[in-house]
């Protein structure tokens, strides 16, 4: 009777136009005077590029690195080229960390001064989008998740894409409650995500869990505590 009940409310919810976003061109690094990150060379050096290396060999030659700058083949024959701006607190490089075929853009990991995230560069136009977690595809493959769940930043949010034209559709955006809990996000079926989360301050006290469901008109709703 229960599972009628939410059924039947899903239904009668209005729909939604998902938010949608075309990216940004990849951005120029500007010093501005500060200085050189005293480790960027060093950990890039001895660690953090041979291990990129290991992971794009299987994309050569569409994936290749000189120094600071990271190249990414797109469509038409031309390169999108990421470079590295380790300076002061505005600091921010470009690892290289996979190419996802449903997407069709590549995954390069962004750690930045007190912050990290995912930029996604479209194989066909070379637009770059930011997200704050790595992309988890539902089975279909029409759309994945992010989990963006951190205290410095704050941020608090289970976000919903899909590929749509040359960019991204935005069809949810769910509020975590990451202030006090670590929260993590899986599929259970294509239109049915789980969340379960964990206190960040007491070991084995039971968290918040909740599902998200996507109803037939397209909109993403919360049940549960």
């Amino acid at each position: 009777m229960l599972a009628r009940l939410v059924c039947f409310a899903i239904l009668l919810l209005p729909a939604v136009a998902p938010a949608q976003t075309t990216g940004e061109e990849p951005k120029a690094c500007v010093p501005n005077g500060a200085p050189l990150g005293q480790d960027y060379e060093r950990e890039n050096v001895t660690k953090e590029w041979p291990q990129e290396a290991q992971r794009f060999r299987g994309d050569v030659p569409n994936v290749a690195r000189e120094g600071d700058r990271l190249r990414l083949a797109i469509d038409g024959g031309k390169v999108v080229e990421l470079q590295d701006c380790p300076y002061g607190d505005t600091a921010y490089q470009y690892l290289y960390e996979r190419f996802d075929d449903p997407g069709r853009f590549y995954v390069v990991r962004t750690p930045a001064y007190e912050d990290f995230s995912y930029t996604l560069v479209m194989k066909r136009t070379g637009r770059l989008f930011t997200v704050y977690g790595a992309p988890v595809w539902a089975s279909d493959k029409l759309r994945f998740l992010t989990v963006a769940c951190s205290l410095l930043p704050e941020r608090s949010t289970l976000t919903i894409q899909a590929p749509s034209g040359d960019g991204l559709a935005t069809e949810a955006e769910i509020p975590l409650p990451c202030m006090m809990e670590s929260c993590s996000a899986r599929w259970d079926f294509q239109s049915w995500i789980s969340v379960s989360c964990t206190p960040r301050d007491e070991a084995g006290k039971k968290g918040a869990e909740f599902v998200v469901m996507r109803g037939n008109d397209g909109k993403w709703n919360r049940f549960g505590r």
